[in-house]
């Protein structure tokens, strides 16, 4: 997965510019996503309310930033 395969699956589970969604991952992926959603963020594409790793998943519920500056 890279950060515009990420952005997809956010936009495509977002409702308005609000986005909640589980991916499952194995503990390699984990560490990987963690740092594409630190990207997307450092970007100001997206505001990221919370990040839970669970066993065999990442939780995001963030926020979509659509305009630009």
């Amino acid at each position: 997965m890279n950060k515009v395969e990420l952005l997809k699956k956010l936009v495509s589970s977002s409702r308005g510019n609000l986005f909640s969604l589980e991916i499952p991952t194995t503990t390699e992926n984990q560490s990987k996503i963690q740092e594409l959603v630190r990207v997307l963020e450092t970007e100001k594409k997206i505001k990221l309310r919370e990040y839970v790793q669970r066993e065999y998943s990442v939780y995001l519920q963030g926020i979509i930033k659509y305009a630009s500056e």
